[in-house]
């Protein structure tokens, strides 16, 4: 019937045929045959959403053609030119789609929390042996996104890489992000979804692989000239395989301190990958807090610096230079803001205004005064006649 009354043309259907095979071949990519559990479940997310989506858009295209054959002007159709109501088609229109809607709602808030990047996982797989994720067997690896390319900092381990990230199976991965210098955004398809890195400022990100194989990642926000090349290579391995990894990485005779890293840290496009064998203990903080080039205070520093309202920038211990306990300013006192004090406590200066004169006009110095309301200035042709006069 839709060919009668749309006749496509041969070649227009083999086009049409040869742009479905495209689309269906992008379903053996990462995103929809993810590697991961949480990656897994976000797939879901998609399909569903779809679905419920589909559920009004495929009746509606249908309905269109199915209304324009029945109902046409001509012979057979069923033509009603005085219809303007169906209360059963009205209670469809409106009911079908709050009831997606609602659907919906309910799905975006569960899988928010559930999802929540910066909440442990509950699971490691769908079902099996691994089920369920023990909470101290976590593996801690910190991201730092550069120009234009990826810091990953194995700290259990003692080991670094750049621009290859090698995880083992079945293990719950926990991702403490940051950024050098712009704000940049870790995707691994397989894995998870995206999270934004940014400087001075930390990201979390549980997350778990399920499969073993090479998989791809890449920078998902626009950085600058590098952008397009600042990829790396996700491993998933199994847990031995990890440890033999791990302990060949440790044998590579390179080590990862703060010179090393600053000469890193220079802009640089399409960085091989790259193993450290040794890495500063506290130099992801460093990076966090941005204080990594030597005598830069660290954010920690300032900030206690600021607490203590000018001690010694160096002294770090919590709680140092607090107000004592019951007193909401410094002991020692702060100026008074200049708002709170009298013209005469001011002073004199180009930039302080100079107190008003005392014997200034009366309407600058009793509002309630009656020459106040002498609008004759403002309106004179409500002036009376003298003083028009006066004022000619």
């Amino acid at each position: 019937m839709l060919q009668r009354i749309l006749p496509i043309p041969d070649r227009t259907r083999a086009c049409l045929a040869l742009a479905a095979l495209a689309l269906l071949s992008g379903c053996s990519s990462e995103v929809l045959n993810p590697a991961g559990d949480v990656a897994r479940q976000q797939r879901d997310i998609i399909f569903i959403s779809t679905g419920l989506m589909l559920l009004i858009i495929v009746p509606v295209l249908i309905l269109i053609c199915l209304f324009a054959w029945r109902y046409r002007k001509g012979k057979g159709g069923t033509y009603d030119p005085n219809f303007d109501h169906s209360t059963a088609l009205e209670l469809v229109i409106w009911s079908a789609p709050l009831l997606i809607i609602i659907a919906l709602g309910a799905l975006t808030w569960s899988s928010t929390h559930l999802l929540d990047p910066f909440r442990p996982l509950d699971r490691l797989a769908a079902g099996g042996q691994e089920a369920s994720a023990p909470k101290e067997d976590v593996l801690r690896v910190q991201v730092v996104s550069m120009d234009w390319k990826w810091l990953f900092i194995y700290p259990e381990e003692g080991i670094a890489t750049v621009n290859e990230l090698v995880l083992p199976l079945n293990r719950q991965v926990r991702f403490d992000m940051t950024s050098t210098n712009m704000m940049n955004t870790f995707y691994a398809p397989t894995l998870a979804g995206m999270i934004y890195t940014m400087p001075g400022m930390q990201s979390q990100l549980h997350a778990v692989l399920n499969k073993p194989g090479t998989y791809s990642g890449l920078s998902a926000n626009y950085s600058g000239a590098g952008f397009s090349d600042m990829r790396f290579t996700l491993h998933g391995v199994d847990r031995a395989g990890f440890e033999a990894w791990a302990a060949k990485a440790k044998s590579s005779g390179k080590s990862l301190d703060l010179a090393t890293y600053q000469k890193l840290e220079l802009p640089s496009e399409k960085v091989p990958p790259i193993v450290f064998g040794a890495v500063d203990p506290d130099l992801y903080r460093r990076i966090l807090e941005r204080c990594v080039n030597p005598g830069t205070p660290c954010m920690s520093q300032l900030m206690a610096h600021d607490r203590r309202a000018g001690g010694d920038p160096r002294d770090v211990r919590p709680g140092a230079g607090m107000p004592a306990a019951g007193s909401s300013m410094p002991q020692h006192g702060k100026p008074e803001g200049a708002l709170l004090k009298s013209p005469s406590e001011k002073g004199s200066g180009a930039n302080i205004t100079k107190p008003a004169d005392p014997d200034a006009a009366l309407g600058t110095r009793k509002p309630g005064a009656e020459e106040n309301r002498n609008m004759s200035a403002i309106h004179p042709h409500h002036a009376p006649a003298a003083s028009r006069q006066a004022q000619a």
